[in-house]
């Protein structure tokens, strides 16, 4: 498997990933711009916007016509918004990427972006903010990042707040495209079986329509932090959930795979030690999970559980312990060799359709200096060592770096000072 790269007369980058075996095809446009590239006025667009790509266009003048199409020919197609990125992708039957990118590129060169459609949207991301706001397990990564960067475009929710969804007008809409969507931004993935050849003849017709822009970076993230830090966010709830975890590296970083092995070791699946140090053994989660989080300029790792309001305490003492052991001690070989294992084994079966290598590959546009196919990954994977593991945990593991989230009927938070420290 090769990824091969090229520029449509525009300047749009291509990048395609031939994958005879597969009977599929997937077209995704990444571009660099989302919830970090806001301000306070424009928090919330980012992802509105992508909304009001499926609204409609010209030659496709509502939703229906739109999702018809390609719902007549089997296709799965979507759209996500980040802090750093926003995606759209359809993926079909190999025969019907034609298909596909003519309506793709139709929605991303011709969206009308109506005022009455613009209107009537803004109930739907209300009642899509009321379900993240009465779901924890969906909403502590968000007052996690609101803990470690507070009130910046990194701390702020993707979504934005209602008071912004219901304020912004069809303008606001049309400059940010202008700005944020274009060749300077913009990078499209194909991947699958397919004709170079006529495939690039396609696009260049259908993609013909993005333009340069005026492009507006992000601003960097200022980590500042002397001393363990935490947020509560009060909500009448039957458990307490909880995110606690660490400031650590950004994208590209060296210590990236260790990390994320790291992850896998506390509580990446349900042989991880705090899977069965706070389910199997004191009973006190039904969901437990680490995982690491890598933008640009700055990444952390945290730990998520659901646990009861009384033993709360508990929980984040267990948890606090488990981060302490990987600094004092070394991994012991098998437990090293079952995390490599796992991370393989689920990288492999993560990567069964071309939709995954297109994001594999449009995922690492906005945040890498240059591309790493899933063998080289597994390659790093494959050299870290206990040492890496105990001399990145006590790099990392230190009370200036330490944040814990909280969602839940809280009564009174001043214990949680006096609990929240690592040696």
């Amino acid at each position: 498997m090769k990824i091969s790269e090229f520029k449509l007369k525009n300047g749009l980058p291509v990048f395609l990933i031939k994958l005879p075996q597969f009977k599929t095809a997937t077209v995704l446009v990444m571009y660099k711009t989302g919830s970090k590239y806001e301000d306070r006025k424009t928090s919330g667009l980012s992802h509105f916007l992508e909304h009001m790509f499926f609204k409609g266009t010209i030659k496709r003048p509502n939703t229906l016509s739109l999702s018809a199409e390609l719902d007549s020919i089997g296709a799965e197609f979507n759209a996500f918004t980040g802090k750093e990125y926003t995606g759209y992708y359809v993926k079909t039957p190999k025969n019907k990427i034609g298909i596909a990118v003519d309506v793709l590129g139709d929605m991303l060169t011709n969206s009308k972006f109506d005022s009455d459609e613009i209107e009537r949207e803004k109930g739907v991301i209300i009642e899509e903010m009321n379900m993240y706001e009465d779901n924890p397990m969906m909403h502590i990564e968000d007052v996690f990042e609101s803990c470690l960067y507070g009130d910046t475009p990194a701390g702020w929710d993707t979504i934005g707040s209602k008071e912004n969804v219901m304020s912004f007008k069809r303008e606001d809409f049309i400059n940010y495209f202008k700005t944020q969507y274009g060749v300077k931004s913009a990078g499209l993935f194909l991947a699958g079986d397919f004709s170079v050849k006529e495939i690039k003849k396609i696009l260049e017709e259908k993609f013909a329509g993005i333009l340069k822009n005026n492009y507006k970076n992000k601003s960097k993230v200022v980590e500042k932090q002397s001393k363990a830090n935490y947020k509560i966010k009060t909500k009448k709830t039957d458990q307490m959930t909880l995110s606690l975890g660490f400031r650590t590296v950004p994208a590209n970083h060296k210590d990236e795979v260790v990390l994320k092995l790291l992850s896998i070791i506390l509580g990446g699946s349900m042989s991880s030690r705090l899977f069965i140090e706070l389910r199997e053994r004191r009973g006190l989660a039904y969901y437990v999970r680490a995982n690491t989080e890598f933008y640009s300029d700055c990444g952390y790792l945290t730990v998520q559980a659901g646990v009861p309001k009384d033993k709360f305490e508990e929980a984040v003492t267990v948890i606090l312990s488990e981060y302490q052991k990987l600094k004092n001690e070394l991994v012991s070989a098998k437990e090293l060799k079952r995390a490599k294992d796992l991370l393989t084994g689920k990288l492999i079966v993560s990567m069964e359709g071309s939709d995954d290598f297109s994001t594999w590959y449009g995922r690492q546009f906005p945040t890498r200096d240059k591309f790493s196919s899933p063998e080289e990954t597994l390659k790093k994977f494959k050299k870290v060592s206990d040492q890496d593991i105990r001399r990145v945990a006590k790099n990392l593991f230190v009370n200036k770096s330490l944040n814990l989230a909280v969602i839940g009927d809280v009564k009174d938070d001043k214990k949680i000072s006096s609990i929240l420290k690592i040696k």
